[in-house]
């Protein structure tokens, strides 16, 4: 429905470009009809006029092109994305934001390619054009997906700072407490990591990744009996059968 949109509109462009072409070049035709024969400056002036209709019309269609090869590349991208071929995602959402880089959702598509690839440094370098096209307010996924980069890096800091303002701008946002234990746990501020694993889980109570954040912060600090307490009381709520068998291998560990 998108693709049949987006080339419904690229038409009606490139049909009221041709229109308003035939429009001038109809104008021009029409000036100094009665002069025209007997005044050679008149009828080179009526020249230009046409080059520059043309010269419009030119450019229009020039423009046209480039979004709809701008859009192709997005498409071919995300048919790539679906097949997990990820150097193919990013090829072409890179000449997709180099054709059009005042597109918001292909600089996004190129970061989405850049994290899958492990190209976290390349990614956070794409922040700041985000950041300007979104009118310095990045939604939701964009700040996250930067604080996971973040992450990645080891600039636990930083993730700690992007979090914790992903929170406060978005508290039902479960993956931003989530990687804020993490951050916290790779610091080794265990009460820190289970004071944010916690926090996740009062408003998510079925999160998977929360869960095992906090079975794990216990582990750590050497209470294993915590650590499987929480494991075993995920039995009583509602949890697909592959978080079951990440419950059971991690209890499994800790037991060991």
């Amino acid at each position: 429905m998108e693709a049949i949109r987006f080339v419904f509109w690229e038409a009606i462009k490139l049909l009221g470009v041709a229109l308003l072409s035939l429009l001038a070049v109809k104008v021009v035709k029409s000036l100094w009809l009665d002069r025209q024969a007997e005044d050679t400056r008149l009828r080179w002036a009526k020249r230009g006029l046409y080059g520059v209709v043309l010269a419009l019309a030119l450019t229009g269609a020039w423009n046209i092109g480039y979004d709809f090869a701008a859009e192709m590349y997005y498409w071919t991208y995300q048919q790539s994305l679906e097949r997990k071929d990820f150097l193919n995602a990013y090829v072409n959402a890179a000449r997709a934001v180099e054709l059009r880089p005042g597109v918001l959702r292909y600089w996004r598509a190129e970061v989405v390619a850049k994290t899958f690839l492990g190209q976290f440094k390349s990614a956070l370098d794409d922040q700041p054009a985000l950041e300007a096209l979104s009118e310095g307010s990045l939604d939701e996924s964009d700040a996250y997906r930067f604080a996971l980069c973040s992450y990645f890096l080891g600039q636990y800091s930083d993730v700690e700072r992007a979090t914790q303002r992903l929170i406060q701008e978005h508290p039902f946002y479960a993956a931003s407490y989530v990687l804020l234990g993490l951050a916290h746990m790779a610091k080794r501020e265990l009460p820190e990591a289970e004071e944010s694993f916690l926090q996740a889980l009062r408003r998510f109570p079925n999160n998977q990744a929360a869960v095992e954040g906090l079975a794990h912060t216990y582990f750590l600090t050497g209470d294993r009996g915590r650590a499987l307490a929480i494991l075993n009381e995920t039995a009583q709520r509602p949890f697909p059968p592959e978080a079951r068998k990440r419950f059971d291998a991690l209890k499994d560990f800790y037991v060991e």
